[in-house]
């Protein structure tokens, strides 16, 4: 067919290349036309032993190359060749019903050197010129005397004598025929063919070189003449070097084999060629040929013109590998040879190089897309499948759901793969970051098919993007005149965010338990909070007036890092209240309900010295802590429960006289504060000189157990003080152990009476810090003392 066989003739060689297109899912043999003994299959046998080569180029076209001396070819006087090949092809492995293309190749070739020696891939050839003077009998005799090992050569019949490590052996030329060795003349020359680490051979270092050697003489004796020939032949079998960028092959200048008398050596020409055809200009296509006395040297950058890169895969590791058909021609001269050309074919493959696929975060923050290339690849790798999140899709399958896929060419003859993807593809992670951020992460395994044999690849890759696209809510407060409201939008909450009342997560429960109202609509979470609900915070209480605030704090769902503080703060006109607060200060506003009126100011407490701070007509105003003023407590369940008494003092007439007389109406409110008992208790710690405080104010306390202080005083009393680590009281920090704490920082204090006596009250009458432990040390910063908060 058109197109299936190209041909060509390169100095002494047959050179046939088959197209790999037209053979492909087929199978195929090479016949070699014997003119006497017909069709005869081409194997690793006959090639290496007649001079032919079947291989294929760096792009995988099956490639046929035979000597000019090849066992079938036809010669015509040693300028004309003709050799006719069978190319057989099957469908079968079997070769059954295989369709033959018969196909004559003509060359010619006159430029002989007296010697010619090929390196082949699979074997070595020496041709020698043959045109001798005549020589006269006497000059026959002498000769015969000075070698005697002609005198046992047959006459008229060639022998081959060779010289190994292990002596000298003498063969006819069909036993060397069975050895594997060729050797026939021509018109004018004799040639010698031989395998390579042959019995025969010997291998030798030259300049950093091994050489495949075989020393030989063929000798041939005809009534009054005697032909003594040198057919040595020696072939490079390394000298290839690689690094990551450039591949390096090596070959000896002079041989000493091939060079007897090295001081008349003269180098004479050098060509380098690829793929067969010679290169005029090697430095054009980055190729670098050099030389001096001893090397010749020609280095090829990885990747060049003329070679092929292909990839492959090791390991579960993608990499390439690089191939170059080369060949070498050096013509020299010496004074026993004339002229000798010495040609070497070369096929070179570098080893596997690791190349690691890098991933290009080239994402579009501004158009909430991801855009990742995956490269650099050869044109041999394909992409055949992708997986998003862990969840996998043909490359059509990906591209209905949304991703959009192609190729990218490079600049180095390389291609990649662009992935893009929304932010907003369900696919997509998201994860709520600092404080107004998004974290979007695109896991991604790419599924590829590496090289002509297909071979799967498998890379896995993580692209993460952060944006600032979270708008952090702000709350709306506001008030009536019974209740607080707080409006905060729902976007988020629950999702990025909780509300949280002091530590507790703000739930329905919560909210339910301390007496608010919850409702949402589209848009926003709205809060009622009453007056004296749970959780207030009371900034001023004075006469018929409060100054309440209601915080709510915005905390991370993950961290708990508060982000915001939600606050509402309303001042309201009360007629009567009683506030009770966590630090123990009670503070009441009693409106008079009598008939007739009193006098508000002449009210008191269960300790007469306790009196009204503030007062008009109808209104009285206290102000006084639980541990004063003759309050008593009691504990019933989980609650401690604080009373005291307003009472009025009545005027009576006259004060000595029996039966007493008075105008003035009983008045007495009993005032009753509960706590839980395990209540938080809020004291603040401040240095009360300043310039004693360390840097930032930090101080140091030391928990102590009040048994020990009781045993000085016989161990009236069992008393147990703690420090919490936080409100809740669950968690106590250990006795004796210094704890760092800021002076704004609260302090989380329970003292515990262990007496079971009814009769038995407990009063933290002196509490302080000291920055020791020793808790005589100064400075030191009171919380109370004689029982009062400082």
């Amino acid at each position: 067919p058109p197109g299936f066989v190209e041909n060509s003739c390169h100095s002494r060689i047959f050179w046939m290349k088959l197209n790999k297109l037209l053979l492909q899912g087929k199978f195929f043999q090479l016949e070699i036309n014997d003119p006497y003994a017909g069709p005869l299959l081409l194997d690793e046998k006959l090639a290496s032993r007649c001079g032919y080569v079947l291989s294929e180029d760096v792009w995988g076209n099956p490639v046929f190359r035979a000597s000019l001396l090849g066992c079938h070819v036809a010669n015509e006087a040693d300028e004309l060749f003709s050799l006719t090949v069978n190319i057989k092809v099957s469908s079968f492995p079997s070769m059954r019903a295989a369709v033959t293309y018969t196909y004559p190749m003509y060359c010619s070739y006159s430029s002989w050197a007296s010697r010619e020696i090929m390196c082949e891939e699979n074997y070595m050839e020496v041709s020698v010129k043959t045109d001798v003077p005549a020589v006269s009998n006497d000059y026959t005799v002498a000769w015969m005397s000075a070698l005697p090992e002609t005198q046992n050569v047959a006459y008229q019949l060639w022998q081959l004598m060779f010289v190994s490590p292990s002596g000298r052996k003498r063969i006819t030329v069909s036993d060397a025929t069975k050895l594997g060795y060729s050797f026939n003349n021509t018109l004018s020359r004799v040639y010698l063919r031989a395998p390579y680490h042959s019995n025969e051979s010997d291998i030798s270092m030259v300049s950093g070189v091994n050489m495949n050697m075989v020393t030989s003489t063929s000798m041939y004796r005809q009534r009054w003449l005697l032909l003594l020939i040198d057919t040595t032949v020696s072939c490079p079998v390394d000298g290839i070097s690689f690094t990551d960028t450039t591949l390096t092959w090596t070959v000896p200048s002079v041989i000493p084999t091939l060079v007897v008398r090295e001081s008349t050596f003269l180098s004479k020409n050098i060509l380098m060629g690829v793929n067969g055809q010679v290169i005029v200009n090697p430095e054009e296509k980055n190729y670098l040929l050099e030389h001096n006395e001893t090397l010749i040297r020609i280095t090829i950058p990885i990747g060049a013109e003329g070679g092929k890169l292909k990839s492959s895969i090791s390991g579960g590791v993608y990499g390439v590998i690089y191939s170059i058909d080369l060949f070498l021609e050096h013509t020299w001269t010496d004074a026993d040879w004339q002229t000798t050309k010495y040609t070497v074919i070369k096929s070179i493959t570098t080893p596997f190089m690791p190349q690691i696929p890098t991933v290009m975060n080239n994402t579009l923050p501004d158009e909430r897309l991801f855009n990742v290339a995956f490269g650099h690849f050869l044109p041999d790798v394909s992409l055949v499948a992708i997986a998003i999140g862990n969840v996998p899709f043909t490359l059509r399958e990906a591209q209905h759901q949304g991703f959009k896929i192609y190729e990218t060419p490079f600049s180095n003859r390389t291609k990649g793969f662009i992935l893009e993807v929304s932010f907003d593809d369900p696919y997509v992670l998201k994860e709520y970051v600092n404080r107004n951020e998004t974290k979007y992460t695109l896991l991604i395994n790419y599924t590829l098919s590496v090289g002509p044999e297909m071979t799967l690849y498998y890379h896995s890759a993580e692209v993460e993007c952060v944006i600032a696209d979270i708008e952090l809510p702000e709350a709306v407060g506001y008030c009536d005149e019974e209740n607080m409201y707080l409006a905060i939008p729902t976007f988020g909450l629950h999702q990025y965010w909780n509300l949280y009342l002091g530590n507790k997560l703000l739930n329905r429960h919560v909210a339910l338990t301390n007496g608010y109202l919850a409702a949402t609509n589209s848009t926003h979470l709205i809060l009622q909070i009453p007056l004296f609900a749970a959780g207030l915070i009371y900034e001023e209480v004075s006469f018929q007036k409060i100054k309440a605030r209601f915080d709510v704090a915005l905390r991370k769902v993950r961290t708990m890092e508060t982000l915001q503080m939600f606050s509402v703060r309303c001042s309201f006109n009360s007629s009567e209240f009683i506030v009770c607060h966590p630090d123990g200060t009670i503070m009441i506003s009693a409106q008079m309900k009598t008939v007739p009126a009193i006098d508000m100011s002449k009210t008191k407490l269960r300790d007469s010295s306790c009196k009204p701070r503030e007062h008009n007509e109808g209104h009285a105003f206290f102000k006084f802590h639980v541990a004063t003023c003759g309050t008593s407590v009691r504990f019933e369940g989980d609650h401690i429960i604080y009373e005291n008494e307003i009472s009025y003092e009545k005027e009576t007439l006259p004060e000595q006289s029996i039966p007493t007389i008075t105008r003035d109406p009983d008045y007495r409110l009993t005032v009753l504060c509960y706590y839980r008992a395990k209540e938080t208790l809020v004291l603040g710690a401040f240095a009360s000189d300043p310039s004693t405080s360390p840097p930032f104010g930090s101080g140091t306390m030391v928990p102590r157990s009040n048994i020990a202080v009781h045993r000085r005083v016989r161990q009236a009393l069992n008393v147990v003080s703690r420090v919490s680590k936080d409100e809740t009281f669950m968690e106590f920090y250990e006795p004796n152990v210094a704890i760092l704490k800021q002076p704004v920082e609260p302090m989380f204090l329970e003292v515990e009476l262990k007496d079971k006596s009814p009769d038995t009250e407990l009063y933290l009458e002196n509490c302080w810090v000291t920055r020791s432990l020793d808790f005589n040390s100064t400075p030191r910063w009171n919380i109370t003392v004689d029982r009062q908060e400082v």
